[in-house]
């Protein structure tokens, strides 16, 4: 999972760069609006809408932004109408990658998808091909200067955390099933320990190992999706030195 995770932070870097264009606030605003849509405007009941908010926080996204976000999602206010759709297949060197996509025109997004795989030198399958590759989780991540391994451990397994893992050289990383991540993200809150990132995200269940040609075309490939307006969240089990992925996200 280091080569997934190292990743995420590099991307956790880039959303602050972002922010700064108004680009995330685009993505942020979609998720909020279908989350209220599915799930209703209230986020003490909708863990969804609630984890939503929390990003657009976190981006510094303007209180009124949010609110008018939920209102067209409830139709308190005319909005756009979002279709969730999620796509698969490989990259360079096989490896798999799983597309979340909020559009208003499928079509537009299903043509924009295909050709983003193509042009990197990977190929777009069929449903299903790659998501039993993945499993729904919470990952929440806290520097090692933070707290004392032992004690974090007691207390995210306390709150309900699948398991503490130790092997970056900088971070803790806690794994949760979807349903005790906001337990454990409030038991850390209330032990005043700060985590870097918290994100519900599909962890691979294994890694394939990519280097050379390969590392740089599947990076490309990545940007690109995430670059896309229609396209939510990207995932993918590729391996990659941590060397190499610093110098390709520049």
């Amino acid at each position: 999972m280091a080569g997934h995770n190292k990743w995420s932070s590099i991307k956790h870097r880039k959303a602050a760069v972002d922010a700064k264009r108004g680009k995330i606030f685009t993505k942020l605003i979609r998720e909020i609006t279908v989350a209220a849509k599915t799930g209703g405007g209230n986020p003490e009941t909708n863990n969804r809408l609630r984890a939503a908010i929390a990003a657009a926080k976190e981006a510094n996204m303007p209180k009124d932004n949010i609110e008018k976000a939920i209102k067209r999602g409830t139709g308190e206010l005319e909005g756009v109408n979002y279709e969730e759709i999620k796509y698969e297949g490989y990259g360079p060197g096989g490896a798999a990658v799983l597309v979340e996509v909020l559009t208003d025109n499928r079509n537009r997004a299903a043509s924009e998808i295909r050709y983003i795989f193509s042009k990197n030198n990977g190929s777009l399958g069929e449903s299903g091909c790659v998501s039993w590759l993945f499993d729904k989780k919470g990952l929440i991540t806290v520097s090692k200067s933070e707290v004392e391994e032992d004690v974090l451990f007691d207390i995210v397994i306390d709150a309900g955390a699948d398991d503490l893992k130790t092997d970056e050289k900088d971070t803790y990383e806690i794994v949760t099933e979807v349903s005790e991540f906001e337990n454990v993200k409030k038991a850390l809150t209330n032990n005043n320990i700060k985590y870097i990132e918290a994100n519900i995200t599909m962890i691979p269940q294994n890694s394939v190992k990519l280097s050379g040609k390969d590392a740089e075309n599947m990076i490309k490939l990545m940007n690109a999706l995430e670059d896309s307006d229609d396209v939510q969240k990207v995932y993918s089990n590729f391996d990659i030195d941590d060397s190499i992925l610093e110098k390709l996200a520049i």
